[in-house]
C-alpha cells in the first residue's frame, strides 16, 4: 500500500533542515498524485454516536495470535510464485479446515508476467441477512524475494489475527450479520516504486467477482487490517475509508478504553480496501502510522517478529471485533457507500 502522509508545517520543516526525505515506497506527498489517487469524496453517512453494540462481547486470544504470526514468519519470505506462498497457503487452509471456506484462484496479468494468485474467504454464518468482512493479505513483496523480508508486521501479524479471530467465532451461534474473514493475495505493488495498477491483485479481483455476483449489495461494511503489529502501534485516520465507518472504528476503540491508539494523524491510504469502495461498501482500512523510526522497519529485513507486541494485536484484534457489534447494532442504518469513480 501507499500511504500520501499530511504532515503540520513544522515537522514538513524540520525534515527539510535536516535532509530527510521519504523513507518508503509507500509515502509519497506529491499533492498532484495524492489528489489522482484518492477517491471522491462521499457522502458521510449515518451518524454513529448513540449507536450501541449488538451481541456478546468477543475478545481476541492476541497471545495466540502471535504464535501463529511466528509460524507463518517461519515459512520465509512468502512471495507469489514461492513454495513458502505455497506452504502458508496450506497452513491457513489447515487451521480453518473445519470451517466454510471458500478459494477465490485466478491470474494476474502483472508487469512481471501472468502469475497465479488466490484469495482465500472463510465464512460464519450470521442469522441476520448482511455481511461483515475483515481482512488482510498474506503474502510478501514480489520485488524483496531475493532478500530476507518475511513481512513480520506487513502480512504476516493481520493474517495472523484473522485466524484467532476464526477461533472466536468458530461454533457460536451468530445473532448478527454473517462474518466473512478474507486473506488477499497479490496486495504488494509488483515493483520497487508503488504502482496502484499492478497492486491490489486480490483485493480489485475479489471485488469485481463480489459486485457482479450480487454479493457486493449484502456487505454492511469491510474492515482492512494492515501492519497493526507494531509495537508502537498509532493507527492513523484514512481520509480514503468511508468516514462514517471510520467514526465507528473510533467509537468502538473508545468504548474498550483504546482511543490513544487511535487517529492521532491522518493521510489517504491505497490499500486493499479501495476496490471495495470502488463498488460502493463502506470501508475502513485499520492501519498503523509510521513503523520504526522514520519508518525504516517497513519493507525492510527488519521487519521481522522482536518488533511486535502481545498488546499491539490485541488493540487491533479486539477494536475489529467491537466495531462488528456496533455495525450489528445500527441494524438496518449502514446505507451503502457512494460508488467511487475508479
Amino acid at each position: 500500500m501507499i500511504l500520501h502522509w499530511k504532515r503540520s508545517l513544522w515537522l514538513v520543516l524540520i525534515f527539510a533542515l535536516l535532509g530527510f526525505g521519504c523513507s518508503n515506497d509507500k509515502a509519497n506527498s506529491a499533492a498532484t498524485e495524492a489528489a489522482s489517487a484518492q477517491p471522491q469524496a462521499t457522502p458521510a453517512g449515518p451518524s454513529v454516536k448513540d449507536v450501541q453494540p449488538a451481541g456478546p462481547a468477543m475478545h481476541v486470544d492476541a497471545a495466540r495470535a502471535m504464535q501463529y504470526t511466528k509460524e507463518i514468519v517461519a515459512f520465509g519470505p512468502r512471495w507469489d510464485g514461492s513454495k513458502a506462498l505455497d506452504q502458508v497457503r496450506a497452513y491457513i487452509k489447515n487451521k480453518l479446515k473445519n470451517d466454510h471456506v471458500e478459494e477465490d484462484d485466478f491470474v494476474a496479468e502483472t508487469s512481471q508476467g501472468k502469475i497465479p494468485m488466490r484469495n482465500i474467504i472463510v465464512k460464519f454464518q450470521g442469522a441476520k441477512d448482511g455481511i461483515i468482512v475483515l481482512s488482510s493479505h498474506y503474502e510478501t513483496n514480489y520485488w524483496l524475494r531475493n532478500t530476507s523480508f518475511v513481512g513480520a508486521n506487513d502480512g504476516a501479524c493481520t493474517s495472523a489475527l484473522l485466524l484467532a479471530i476464526a477461533d472466536q467465532l468458530r461454533g457460536k451461534k451468530l445473532e448478527g450479520y454473517s462474518i466473512w474473514l478474507a486473506f488477499f493475495d497479490g496486495e504488494e505493488s509488483m515493483v520497487r516504486r508503488w504502482n496502484t495498477a499492478d497492486a491490489l491483485w486480490g483485493s480489485r479481483h475479489l471485488a469485481q467477482k463480489w459486485q457482479a455476483d450480487g454479493t457486493s449489495k449484502k456487505i454492511k461494511g469491510l474492515l482492512l487490517l494492515d501492519m497493526i503489529g507494531d509495537a508502537d502501534l498509532r493507527v492513523i485516520r484514512d481520509e480514503n475509508s468511508t468516514p462514517w465507518l471510520e467514526e465507528l472504528v473510533l467509537q468502538a476503540a473508545t468504548r474498550l478504553g483504546y482511543q490513544s491508539y487511535f487517529f492521532r494523524e491522518s493521510t489517504a491510504v491505497e490499500d486493499d480496501h479501495l476496490p471495495f469502495a470502488h463498488v460502493g461498501i463502506p470501508v475502513a482500512d485499520m492501519i498503523d502510522g509510521p513503523y520504526g523510526y522514520n519508518d525504516s522497519f517497513h519493507h525492510t529485513p527488519e521487519d521481522t517478529v522482536d518488533k511486535l507486541s502481545v498488546k499491539s494485536l490485541q488493540v487491533a484484534g479486539d477494536v475489529a471485533l467491537e466495531t462488528i457489534r456496533l455495525l450489528n447494532g445500527m441494524g438496518e442504518a449502514p446505507p451503502q457507500q457512494q460508488r467511487v469513480p475508479s
